[in-house]
């Protein structure tokens, strides 16, 4: 006789009849372990540095495919997970465009997870492809644009937009970036095969209108070859949170015959500001913009989105596979969602944002907008009190540049490391105008003028005399 097989293990569901049963007691050992996870960490990223954070996922792991399953799974890798984090939420962790979601967002994205569409067929999210549409179109609206697809945030976004761009002026478009534009432009460039970008140079951070002229005219001029021309300029650069002179980059396009793509994946939450819109100025002459909502939206991970000046600009994605979109089912008045990306299964990402949206409301989503940009100013005015430190400029959005004053590159750089390793505060970095500054990106809006103070004292305290 051969080795009996154990029995199957039985296991709950997460949708169906017995699923809130099943999830209630899951989501409070969740929520414990989250608790006890972060009380381990006690600040806003693990202490140790990487090898200290990763022996102790080990421990918590163990075996990673164990013979037979181990029920305190979810409380111990949660806990790890949590104890292990760089914490958004925390007033000190304020490195990137990594913003604390709402609790609100995150409740819908748990819906989402229990319900488990993929937009990739209408048979198979019902419901969920019509709230895209109707909430795609809404936000592609708000910023002067007829439609927008989801995407998985600003890399993608703009990877599609050259991918359309291409699809609508040939395959020798040629893009035309300021040098403070995101890594991932000329990068989609390459990955879609097109000729090398031509760099403008950005000397204050943006883009150089005069330069930009200068580069157009040469590209375009009597005797030049016919070449088919996107030019990017960015809302909100990553660095230092800056705004390309719009208008001036808009006029130039239209006079050259130029494409204007506009990545706004950080300055695109603007919109929603009162305060603050006027800064978007001339965002309604792109043909496509990118816009992110895990940035100054303040939802988990992933909520980008590219908006499309007409409907029609994004036929170029359509597609066919017999058995999610044949063309009796489309002909009979099922929706065609092949069309809506380049992915094919794709979650409803759209149910946060659109709950966000309803429960907060333009206005909701803009007193958070300011709230941030207020603390950037703030911060920034602290810096400029503080004899010992040296700030590059007021900041536009939320993100403040500056820097031990004095001090050489290499020590800034370790000021940094320092306060990540010790796992007292996570600042990020930036090389402009030929020197390394430390960069703090607020998008907590519940922090105070005491936290920013904090900041500033760790990092006097943390730099070498």
């Amino acid at each position: 006789m051969g080795t009996p097989h154990p029995p199957a293990p039985r296991v709950s569901l997460a949708s169906g009849p017995e699923g809130r049963h099943a999830l209630r007691p899951l989501l409070d050992t969740v929520l414990g372990a989250l608790d006890s996870g972060r009380a381990a960490r006690g600040g806003p990223l693990p202490a140790g540095g990487p090898e200290a954070v990763a022996a102790r996922v080990r421990a918590a792991a163990g075996v990673v495919l164990p013979e037979y399953g181990e029920p305190d799974a979810l409380r111990a890798l949660v806990h790890a997970l949590a104890e292990g984090a760089a914490d958004p939420a925390d007033p000190l962790c304020a490195a990137h465009l990594h913003c604390p979601p709402l609790a609100v967002a995150v409740a819908a994205d748990l819906a989402a997870a229990v319900l488990n569409p993929s937009l990739d067929s209408w048979d198979q999210a019902p419901a969920a492809s019509a709230l895209e549409a109707l909430v795609t179109r809404a936000l592609a609206r708000t910023a002067g644009c007829a439609d927008a697809v989801v995407t998985t945030g600003g890399t993608e976004s703009n990877h599609l937009a050259l991918l359309l761009a291409r699809e609508k002026r040939g395959s020798g478009l040629r893009l035309v970036h300021g040098a403070n534009a995101h890594h991932s432009l000329p990068r989609a460039a390459w990955l879609l095969g097109l000729p090398a970008p031509v760099r403008v140079p950005a000397p204050t951070g943006t883009l150089d209108p005069a330069a930009l002229a200068e580069t157009l005219t040469a590209l375009t001029g009597p005797g030049a070859p016919r070449t088919p021309l996107l030019v990017a300029a960015t809302a909100g650069t990553t660095d230092a949170g800056l705004i390309d002179p719009l208008p001036d980059i808009a006029a130039l396009c239209a006079a050259h015959g130029a494409r204007l793509h506009i990545d706004a994946a950080h300055g695109g939450g603007l919109l929603f500001s009162d305060r603050h819109r006027h800064l978007l100025t001339g965002l309604d002459a792109a043909h496509t913009i990118t816009l992110d909502l895990h940035k100054l939206g303040w939802q988990p991970v992933a909520a980008g989105l590219l908006a499309v000046r007409r409907g029609g600009d994004l036929d170029a994605l359509r597609h066919r596979a017999d058995y999610l979109n044949a063309d009796d089912d489309t002909e009979a008045g099922l929706p065609d969602l092949l069309g809506r990306s380049l992915r094919t299964t794709r979650r409803p990402d759209i149910l946060k944002i659109a709950v966000t949206l309803k429960t907060l409301g333009r206005a909701g989503l803009g007193a958070l907008v300011d709230e941030v940009c207020s603390h950037a100013r703030t911060l920034a005015d602290l810096v400029e009190d503080h004899p010992g430190l040296e700030l590059r400029g007021r900041p536009v959005i939320s993100t403040v540049l500056f820097r031990p004053a004095g001090a050489p590159d290499d020590a800034v750089a370790a000021v940094r490391r320092r306060l990540l390793t010790d796992g007292r505060a996570v600042l990020g970095r930036a090389r402009l105008d030929g020197r390394l500054w430390l960069k703090a990106t607020l998008l907590n809006p519940r922090t105070r003028p005491d936290d920013l103070a904090a900041l500033l004292k760790l990092v006097e305290g943390t730099t070498p005399r």
